[in-house]
């Protein structure tokens, strides 16, 4: 199996409403589905397995109806997002991000699980 390139094809346009608040424009998300079914309290235990060895630095949003964390890849700088949601593991690109963290983020994911994965790049531009 060929590993994904994590090319990123769209970047999300950071915005400050009048009103307060940060909001993105568009959006580039890969999805990660394991090859076997998982539900998603066992995928956020692995992504929490993979946080928790580093080199991550993370928070969770605690009121959410899914799980979801702000990351930054101590050993390449990069910061984007990870939900966990309907059977799948989802990157979250931000402005800034780059295709290595994403990468460095899946590789360890898959390592860790010890099974296959499906990746799927979805991008929705405002």
């Amino acid at each position: 199996m060929t590993e994904p390139s994590f090319t990123i094809p769209a970047r999300p346009d950071r915005r400050y409403p009048a009103g307060g608040g940060l909001e993105y424009d568009g959006s580039t998300v890969f999805h990660l589905e394991p090859a076997v079914d998982r539900d998603d309290d066992g995928l956020e235990r692995l992504v929490e397995s993979v946080l928790a060895a580093g080199p991550y630095r993370a928070g969770d949003f605690l009121e959410l109806p899914m799980a979801l964390w702000l990351v930054r890849d101590d050993g390449c700088g990069d910061v984007f997002r990870v939900s966990v949601r309907d059977g799948a593991v989802r990157l979250h690109v931000l402005p800034a991000t780059e295709s290595d963290g994403l990468r460095r983020f899946y590789e360890r994911l898959a390592e860790r699980s010890g099974y296959e994965w499906t990746v799927e790049c979805r991008t929705d531009a405002d």
